[in-house]
């Protein structure tokens, strides 16, 4: 099976809580700490650091995922630090694995979507897997969205589905009342600046204390009990010209709006995301999109009157005039790489023809050398399957430096026949003693690579 990167084996991971919009602090604090004891409770776990309201310490997952952007109240971010790898028998990214169900139904229980983040989880991408949708509409495109995403949790081995749709949240909106604010003498900045500071303060000065290294600010604004609760806030006095007094409430009307809604392009055009991890049986993204592509594609006829979706796996649609999907994430890194490596090893083999022709004066012989080539192969394949390993990037570059050696052990053999067949020997005999005389130098500049390498 075929994969970017390797699984590491690193002394930490990141289990990243989205709760849902409008939840306090506090209740997002409590679901986290529940998560973090839940976590805590496997002996390779040595701790675990709960990050409420707030991202974790900046690490690669923070610079590549906007991780470190995240702030407000229903976000959470737990650092799960393990024992050292030898002090376990298993590696970080099985415990992971093991963790996440366990974790997952906590998370359920309380409207909670989590992400088991290893670090770094692989190449520089939003997530292992990316469904990138695009469109002219946005609430088509969000509910070609949603759709998705509900074939992402209906595909096995997939998890850690979410998208970067936001729920519908209301907001209140205190409009003035310019009429009533000029018959009372109170101009509109006043009445915004005392809503503001009841609300989320205003700092008025700071505070010198021994005991910090910096100064402290000093911040006025209403005892939370009293700025939670809307009449509370109505009653709040402003002052007018004449020095009286006149409450909140009768300067102001209240209303309740939706909230706007975060708006993400991609190369200037408009797009909508959905994301997730694999941890199946086959722990790469390209083959949970193989599992999804004919559901995809079934999307097609609810767009109505628009064309087909138009799916495509390494480049943005042309215009946002039709509907499409474009699968990024760690699976338009792994075709990038793959393909990248095989256009350079195509080349080098041309390279390596070119440069035998111009040795041996002959156009038949680099193919003699050079069909030595895939029978590297028969290492790498059945030591993989051996070992359960993926075909990684690192496979590939094995492979083509495998191709080097047993090209480079050709051309010492195939020079030594042409000698000895100078020399008047028959062919079968030259090979036979090319064999035997190159066999000691052959050997030992492969396992000079080895030990290099190793």
């Amino acid at each position: 099976k075929v994969k970017m990167l390797p699984f590491d084996n690193k002394s930490e991971f990141q289990v990243i809580v989205d709760m849902p919009e409008g939840t306090s602090l506090e209740r997002t604090a409590a679901v986290a700490r529940e998560l973090a004891d839940a976590a805590a409770s496997r002996p390779e776990v040595s701790d675990v650091e709960v990050y409420a309201g707030t991202s974790g310490p900046y690490n690669f997952n923070g610079l590549v995922r906007h991780y470190y952007l995240r702030r407000g109240a229903n976000v959470a971010d737990l650092q799960v630090n393990l024992v050292h790898k030898s002090q376990r028998r298993e590696q970080s990214h099985a415990i992971a694995k093991a963790m996440r169900p366990r974790l997952e139904r906590l998370a359920a229980r309380h409207g909670a979507r989590i992400k088991v983040a290893e670090v770094p989880p692989g190449p520089p991408v939003l997530q292992t897997l990316v469904a990138e949708v695009y469109g002219p509409d946005a609430e088509a495109r969000n509910r070609l969205a949603r759709q998705v995403e509900g074939i992402f949790r209906g595909t096995a081995g997939v998890v850690d589905v979410d998208t970067y749709i936001e729920d519908d949240q209301t907001k209140i909106v205190f409009e003035i009342d310019r009429e009533k604010a000029a018959l009372h003498g109170v101009d509109t900045g006043t009445i915004s600046q005392n809503l503001q500071t009841a609300i989320a303060g205003t700092t008025v000065g700071i505070v010198h204390d021994d005991r910090e290294r910096e100064d402290v600010d000093l911040v006025v604004r209403l005892p939370e009990a009293e700025r939670q609760a809307l009449p509370d806030l109505n009653m709040i006095p402003i002052r007018t010209r004449d020095g009286g007094l006149v409450p909140l409430g009768e300067l102001v009307a209240r209303r309740e709006v939706l909230a706007d809604k975060s708006i993400y392009h991609k190369n200037l055009m408009p797009v909508s995301y959905v994301v997730a991890d694999v941890a199946g049986a086959a722990e790469s993204p390209a083959y949970a999109m193989l599992a999804m592509r004919h559901q995809i594609a079934a999307l097609t006829p609810n767009l109505g009157a628009q064309p087909g979706l138009d799916v495509r796996l390494t480049s943005q649609p042309v215009s946002t005039t039709r509907y499409g999907l474009k699968w990024d994430g760690e699976l338009h890194i792994t075709y990038e790489v793959f393909r990248d490596l095989g256009l350079a090893f195509a080349a080098v083999l041309v390279l390596i023809y070119v440069l035998v022709v111009g040795w041996f004066d002959s156009f038949k012989t680099p193919f003699v050398i050079m069909a030595a080539i895939p029978f590297s192969l028969v290492g790498i394949l059945p030591a993989h399957g051996l070992f359960g390993a993926f075909f990684s990037a690192t496979s590939m570059i094995g492979f083509i430096a495998g191709a080097g050696i047993v090209v480079r052990n050709s051309i010492i053999l195939v020079d030594f026949i042409e000698l000895r067949r100078r020399e008047g020997m028959p062919l079968a005999e030259a090979v036979v003693d090319a064999g035997a005389v190159r066999f000691r130098p052959m050997v030992l500049t492969a396992l000079a690579v080895v030990v290099g390498a190793s």
